[in-house]
Order: C-alpha cells, then sequence, then structure tokens
C-alpha cells in the first residue's frame, strides 16, 4: 500500500505566504469573499458566521484542512479549504483568488493542494470510490476554466431560479386533512428526520446530523415565520420548506428575496400536490414581509421532474452551477 500524499502548501512562486486559516482570519476572509463576489456576482455569499462554522466544524481540522495566502501586506489573496462530512467518499473543495491577482497560477496551486489533502484524508481501503468535489458558477469562465483543464468531469448542474412576487401566488391548496405548521423547536426534530428520509437516494446528498441541522436553523439568514412543515390528519410531517433571507442580495443583485433552502416530501405523501402547495405558501409569506421575489435552486437533472414543477409556478433561471469531480484513486 502506498503512503498517503502529503498535502504541501504552495511556495514562493506565488507571491503569497501561506498557513492555515485561523479564527482571528475571519473578518478578512469576508472582505476576501466580498471583493470576489463584486466581480463575480454569485447568487449568495458565506456570512461571518458561515465562516466561522466552517472552522468550528468538528467533522475538520482547520489546522490541516484550511489554506491562506497573504500578501507582503498581510492581507489575505487567497483561500482554499476541504471538508468532509463523517462516513462520506465525498471530499467538498472550496476556494478562490483575490480577482486583482486572478491569472498568475494562483488557483492552480489552491486546486493541487485541496486534491492532496482530499487524497490523504480519503486514503485507504475503507474508501471505495473517493472524490474530491467542486462547485463554480457556470458563468465565472476562469474557474470553469480551471477546474475543467485539471481533469475535473462535470457530473451536474444546479440553476438558481427566481419568481417575481408582484402576481398572486398560484392556486396549490393543501389536500384535505392537511395543514401548515409554522416552524417551532417542537417541529424542528422531526421535520430533520423527515429531510434525511426524502433525500435520502437523491444525489449528492447525505443524512444532516445534529450538529448539521442545528447550524441550519439557527443561522443568522434562517427565518423561521417562512418555514414550516405540512402535517397530516395523524399528526404526522408530511412535507417541509425551509427558508432564508439574505440581507446582501439586494445590494449584489438588486432586490429581496425570500429563498427555499430546503423543500421536500416523503415517500409516502408523494403525488398530491404538497410541493406546489408548499410553494405558495412560501410566497404569500415572502409577499407578506415585503420580498420582491421568490427564489431557490434545482437540480437540473433530477428526476422526479422538479425543474418543470419550479417553471410552471413561475420560476425562470437566474444563474447555473457547474459541479465538477475529481477521481481520487
Amino acid at each position: 500500500m502506498t503512503a498517503p500524499i502529503d498535502p504541501r502548501r504552495p511556495g514562493p512562486e506565488t507571491g503569497l505566504r501561506w498557513r492555515a486559516l485561523e479564527p482571528a482570519d475571519v473578518p478578512a476572509w469576508h472582505a476576501l469573499l466580498q471583493r470576489m463576489a463584486a466581480v463575480d456576482r454569485p447568487p449568495w455569499t458565506d456570512t461571518t458566521a458561515d465562516l466561522e462554522h466552517a472552522l468550528a466544524n468538528s467533522s475538520n481540522d482547520p489546522a490541516r484542512d484550511t489554506l491562506a495566502g497573504f500578501d507582503r501586506t498581510g492581507t489575505l489573496r487567497a483561500f482554499g479549504r476541504v471538508a468532509l462530512n463523517r462516513g462520506s467518499e465525498t471530499a467538498d473543495g472550496f476556494g478562490g483568488v483575490d480577482p486583482e491577482l486572478r491569472g498568475r497560477g494562483i488557483g492552480r496551486e489552491v486546486l493541487r493542494w485541496q486534491l492532496e489533502r482530499a487524497r490523504q484524508r480519503l486514503h485507504g481501503p475503507g474508501h471505495r470510490r473517493p472524490v474530491l468535489r467542486v462547485y463554480a458558477e457556470e458563468a465565472n469562465a476562469g474557474h470553469v476554466g480551471l477546474l475543467a483543464a485539471a481533469g475535473g468531469t462535470v457530473s451536474r448542474y444546479f440553476t438558481e431560479m427566481t419568481r417575481p412576487l408582484d402576481a398572486a401566488p398560484p392556486e396549490a391548496p393543501l389536500p384535505q386533512g392537511m395543514s401548515f405548521a409554522t416552524f417551532s423547536n417542537r417541529l424542528s426534530e422531526p421535520i430533520r428526520q423527515a429531510h434525511n428520509e426524502a433525500f435520502r437516494d437523491h444525489w449528492g446528498s447525505e443524512p444532516r446530523d445534529l450538529e448539521r441541522w442545528k447550524f441550519t436553523t439557527t443561522h443568522p439568514h434562517f427565518r423561521r415565520d417562512w418555514s414550516f412543515a405540512v402535517i397530516d390528519g395523524e399528526g404526522q410531517v408530511a412535507g417541509y420548506h425551509l427558508a432564508s433571507y439574505d440581507p446582501e442580495c439586494e445590494r449584489i443583485h438588486g432586490h429581496t428575496e425570500g429563498y427555499t433552502e430546503l423543500l421536500g416530501v416523503r415517500r409516502g405523501w408523494r403525488g398530491q400536490g404538497l410541493a406546489p402547495a408548499m410553494l405558495a405558501e412560501a410566497m404569500r409569506r415572502y409577499a407578506a414581509s415585503q420580498m420582491q421575489k421568490a427564489a431557490l435552486a434545482v437540480d437540473t437533472e433530477n428526476p422526479s421532474g422538479a425543474l418543470a414543477l419550479y417553471e410552471n409556478l413561475g420560476y425562470r433561471p437566474t444563474h447555473r452551477e457547474v459541479v465538477f469531480d475529481f477521481p481520487l484513486r
């Protein structure tokens, strides 16, 4: 058996000084992401809470799973991160380079480090199909080109969609005997279990443990008043809708929106129109909060027909994300 690859940090040829990210770097890290967003205009950017969580997540070691490149003035100019959930064979790669320093090979060095670190973490006979997975905005030609040139294979597309709320929500009532129940602490665990059941066979989805679920439902952007479950006549959670509000959306994209983070229907309740009913209810709640649009993301190749459902409800594509996989054998 070969020894695991040692993930070497980039060298001085990049013009940057490299080390692991630390909690004190979060403001500088967030500032870097904001500079990147001003050029790349992604549908969303990480908040400081997201970055703090990434460094505190017990499944990963920031000292070994993060990378930060600083220039001579001490300004953070590039970063990389590899994240792996417990029991998973898919490592996620995150990274970026300050727009002022792109085109100098720094991104290639960050990706090389990500691949080496992912190989190290997924080394051994217990991993049958280890993969590093990286997401890129389709409109970001530089990032897409970098991943393709490095040998990544496109495995999926995700489409961001929005629907104006100046028109009335579609008519999509719940079946008789079912009702909406706004998210509460009492409902949180039944909804988590419903989500893990509903997405059990969904591409790229992994069960959400208590830590990940708590982060989702306590995130500063999470909106309890827009989140709810569908309760059937026996008190069971049949479906659920979790939503968020990003205050940066208006600055970046020029409108406010309510965002559907998670939407699912348990298998025994499918085919009864619960998904359109939940989205129509979400639109009503967004509009009552003076939002201008409803938004969500969809797996373009989802065999459930979700893309057609959203289009029939008035959602239209705005961005597309490309998923690249790097097999690590």
